[in-house]
């Protein structure tokens, strides 16, 4: 089951109290105190891990604690600390304070490991009390409590594409063609109720990461449909694939414009990264009929078609309409960099796709 969200009470182990002793030997006269001090406390930490996707294995952890310290013991002998306890999430999981909302830890790498909570300090035992005035203490100190911290677990998936449209759009089928992915696909809206990341693979050696959520629809940044519950999931992408269908009864610039005012609306960042258009489904669309729906929506957009453009989706090099790629493209021109009619089911122009989207994302490595 994916779970991208859950509440947790996390606490640090308590230090382990001093201890009260003498020392007691044959023919030591007069031993004086020899108390240990009481051992640390467990440390909470976090560690990201690439090989968990899904925090579902805190579905039913409400709270979380690490060891507490050992007491001290005679002889002078520390308690043995209490062990670290090390909690293992998936990469993109943002640590929020659960009353105030402030974003604690943000995990994003492979390995990385952060120390969240300190545990407590073990008490001094009785031998640090020792004075000339007094020669016999009998008290140690107690240990200190560890901290204690309710926190909520925000999973934000890290991919360099993100793939965006209504339901039933062909965003699985895309994703399943293009990657190792292997989403549900149906025809019917909303089959996608989860996210799904796929690794697509351009040649040997390079590849990047794609993320598919389930189909936007109006409204959506303001709870309608799974929009709103799954939009985070593409916001740390720099990169936006729209997809839009031809075939659809929508219009295709009510498709945009819907798209891009909702991604706008539920993040100002979201709203400023750079994107490109798929126009999806042109296998069942007749072939008469593609060279219009195209033309009409580039010249909606303000674009003037490339004069390399052709629409022969049998010959090597896809349709495109692409712009430059300078760095003040993006939402605020209202341009996308590039246009690919596309067909997933029969693999018109995905391998272009592939190499198109990946030379955005190479920007962006840079």
């Amino acid at each position: 089951m994916f779970t991208d969200s859950v509440e947790l009470t996390v606490s640090s182990g308590k230090g382990g109290p001093g201890c009260v002793a003498f020392r007691r030997e044959k023919f030591v006269l007069n031993g004086g105190p020899n108390g240990g001090d009481g051992g640390k406390g467990g440390d909470i930490w976090f560690r990201c891990d690439n090989n968990t996707h899904t925090l579902s294995h805190f579905q039913r952890k409400m709270h979380i604690k690490a060891d507490n310290g050992r007491p001290g013991e005679g002889s002078n002998c520390t308690g043995k600390s209490g062990a670290k306890k090390v909690i293992i999430v998936p990469p993109g999981t943002q640590i929020v304070d659960a009353e105030t909302g402030e974003v604690l830890l943000d995990m994003v790498e492979d390995g990385q490991e952060v120390k969240f909570l300190e545990g407590g300090k073990g008490g001094l035992g009785n031998t640090h009390f020792k004075s000339p005035t007094n020669q016999r203490p009998t008290y140690a100190q107690p240990g200190e409590k560890g901290e204690t911290r309710k926190i909520k677990l925000d999973l934000k998936l890290i991919a360099d594409v993100g793939l965006v449209g209504f339901p039933n759009v062909g965003k699985s089928t895309l994703i399943s063609t293009v990657s190792n992915a292997r989403p549900e696909i149906a025809n019917y809206e909303f089959t996608t109720l989860t996210p799904k990341l796929g690794q697509v693979n351009i040649g040997d050696y390079e590849s990047f990461v794609m993320a598919d959520i389930p189909g936007i629809i109006g409204g959506a940044h303001e709870g309608k449909g799974l929009g709103i519950k799954f939009l985070r999931h593409i916001e740390r992408t720099k990169t936006l694939l729209f997809m839009i269908d031809l075939a659809s009864y929508r219009d295709l610039k009510e498709q945009i414009e819907v798209l891009k005012d909702e991604v706008a609306s539920f993040s100002e960042k979201l709203g400023t990264s750079k994107y490109a258009i798929a126009l999806t489904r042109v296998d069942i669309v007749p072939p008469e009929d593609v060279e219009n729906l195209v033309t009409n929506f580039i010249e909606m957009l303000g674009l003037t078609p490339s004069k390399q453009s052709e629409f022969d989706f049998d010959a090597a090099l896809p349709y495109f309409i692409q712009e430059s790629a300078d760095e003040t493209l993006g939402f605020k021109r209202e341009k996308p960099y590039f246009i690919a009619p596309i067909s997933s089911a029969t693999h018109k122009n995905i391998e272009p796709l592939k190499y198109a989207l990946f030379n955005l994302v190479q920007s962006d490595r840079k």
